[in-house]
């Protein structure tokens, strides 16, 4: 009989995913070790991970691999319906056919099919005073991580404020555009969309709030105020930058303006 001389291979190395691990020093023997570590510190930049002569060490690698992955999966991934479900959000379309029609077309990500416009105009309120929307844009791990914290504060904030919000509905394969397309349909005053952030090597849950007064076909970003990077894994907290993105949208109605607009007006203001 055969002697089975299968091993199973042993990983040597600790997961480099782990906190500890991923900001660990690489540098062999560093001529100053205490400035290298206070330098890396104040900076999420891949520096001090050291080399094995012409190459990357197998931890920076393995790293580099592991968050490569996790990108990946947000910008393919879904949105919970459970999530979803939990805010009673219904779900529209863009014209994008499919999401790799969606990374190479982002005009069509801009745009709501015609049976996203019938179904907005059938369901929702016209003309409140702010309409929210939630889009998955290019990292579903946004929206499921962070909207069920952002929503009741923005909710909470605006209605505290006594103001009038539209019904909030999610739009799936969005760009930031959209919210033109949406507000020729209902007529509000300020139009906010949360959307995932493009993710990058680390972080892969951001979310962004742009804001803008009265959009409508032709606007641009200059017209557009945005609250970006809101996450619990560093970035701005969750929570926090809810209750700013409430402040803004009161700001946006108070001077009844955005973007570069609303900059001009608050800075004659305080000049004056």
């Amino acid at each position: 009989m055969r002697e089975d001389t299968t091993t199973v291979p042993q990983i040597d190395l600790p997961d480099p995913t782990a906190p500890e691990q991923r900001r660990a020093l690489g540098v062999a023997n560093p001529f100053d070790a205490d400035g290298l570590h206070n330098l890396c510190a104040t900076t999420s930049a891949r520096i001090g991970v050291g080399r094995a002569g012409p190459r990357p060490r197998t931890r920076s690698l393995l790293l580099f691999q592991a968050d490569h992955a996790v990108t990946q999966d947000a910008i393919y991934g879904e949105v919970r319906q459970a999530v979803l479900a939990e805010f009673g959000l219904f779900t529209v379309q863009t014209q994008v056919a499919d999401r790799g029609e969606y990374l190479l077309r982002p005009d069509l990500g801009r745009k709501l099919s015609d049976t996203a416009k019938a179904i907005i105009a059938e369901r929702c309120v016209r003309q409140p005073q702010v309409q929210i929307v939630v889009g998955d844009g290019l990292s579903a791990a946004a929206v499921n991580n962070n909207l069920p914290l952002i929503y009741p504060v923005l909710e909470h904030g605006l209605t505290t404020a006594g103001l009038s919000l539209g019904t909030p509905f999610f739009i799936q394969n969005a760009r930031v555009g959209v919210i033109n397309d949406v507000n020729d349909i209902i007529g509000a005053d300020v139009v906010a969309i949360l959307i995932g952030e493009r993710p990058g090597l680390g972080i892969a849950d951001a979310l962004s709030v742009y804001m803008g007064w009265r959009p409508t076909a032709g606007k641009t970003d200059a017209e557009r105020d945005v609250v970006c990077m809101i996450t619990m894994n560093g970035g701005t907290n969750t929570l926090e930058g809810g209750a700013y993105v409430v402040e803004m949208i009161k700001k946006t109605l108070a001077h009844q303006a955005s973007g570069v607009a609303l900059k001009e007006k608050t800075s004659s203001e305080t000049s004056g």
